[in-house]
């Protein structure tokens, strides 16, 4: 479904993250860098990259690199990091490619997904000759092409080891293991990509294992703010936050481990009724990277404000 423009307390766009965090002009000269590219690319493929892109983003990767980076120098972002911070949003485009896929989604970002728009083998192709766009912007930059080497492998890895575990009935720190793979590899790679280095590393990989349990909460609560479905997550027996503490109690794992639709209803209850805890339980991940950048940034402050922003979106 198509995402809301609901925001953190209900008072602001999820969209303005950018402003709220004074990195629009960053961000603007992110969105001229990649709408240059797309006028580059093969006339075969060029609309189908525009209609990819040209969504309404929220840009939550990008200003996580922009953010790290300040929080190491007071010195202006270097324009010679630009195609790094593009290539990785390039890269997390070919996830959403896949993932609305693999999950039949109409929508994205407000507009019909590329393939219901282009078709399947179009959608798949492009990812790849997105995917290797990416990989031709960082050619001269050998550590930002490490780097998005490896978080490829990571997410792939992340993604084959979610769904072999699918309806097993484990436990948090098990989510939080699948969590980190996830999403916590891309944001942890958007703070290596930010200073260059391994200094914000963790405080990356909590942020995502943070935007990780907001979206399982969020989508457990019928938010589309950050896209998704939980309906679709309890057919396949996704691990969430909400599950694995649901499935604490035995007859709701016996539920999860049963795939019968008609358990549906009564799983989405006992998720929903683990929504508290869950809530809880994203406080102490907020709380682990404040502290991860209090204590490894020069100037915490933006990387504090944007862990705060991320946890609100669990409440939209």
């Amino acid at each position: 479904m198509p995402p809301t423009e609901t925001g953190p307390n209900g008072n602001g766009a999820v969209w303005e993250l950018p402003s709220r965090l004074g990195l629009t002009p960053e961000i603007q000269q992110l969105r001229e860098f990649i709408l240059q590219w797309v006028e580059e690319c093969d006339p075969e493929v060029r609309e189908i990259v525009r209609h990819q892109v040209s969504g309404r983003a929220k840009y939550f990767r990008p200003v996580t690199i922009f953010a790290c980076y300040r929080a190491t120098t007071t010195k202006s972002f270097p324009a010679t990091l630009l195609p790094a911070v593009a290539a990785l949003e390039l890269t997390h485009n070919v996830t959403l490619i896949v993932d609305d896929i693999l999950d039949r989604s109409r929508f994205r970002r407000g507009n019909l997904s590329l393939h219901c728009r282009f078709g399947f083998l179009p959608a798949l192709m492009t990812a790849g000759y997105i995917s290797s766009a990416g990989s031709k912007m960082v050619a001269s930059d050998p550590y930002s092409t490490r780097l998005l080497a490896e978080l490829l492998q990571r997410l792939g890895v992340a993604e084959c080891l979610q769904w072999r575990l699918r309806r097993h009935p484990l436990g948090v720190e098990d989510w939080r293991a699948i969590a980190a793979e996830d999403t916590g590899s891309m944001f942890e790679i958007c703070a290596r990509l930010g200073t260059r280095d391994n200094r914000l590393q963790k405080f990356g990989q909590l942020l995502g294992i943070l935007y990780h349990g907001c979206d399982d909460v969020a989508d457990v609560r019928g938010t589309a703010a950050l896209g998704g479905g939980s309906a679709k997550d309890i057919e396949d027996g996704i691990l969430t936050l909400p599950a694995a503490i649901a499935i604490r109690d035995p007859e709701t794992a016996v539920l999860f481990r049963n795939p019968n639709p008609r358990n549906i209803k009564t799983i989405t209850a006992r998720l929903v009724a683990a929504l508290p805890e869950s809530e809880e339980y994203l406080e102490l991940i907020a709380s682990e990277a404040e502290s991860e950048a209090m204590a490894n940034a020069n100037f915490p402050e933006q990387l504090i404000a944007l862990v705060r922003d991320t946890r609100m979106l669990s409440r939209c």
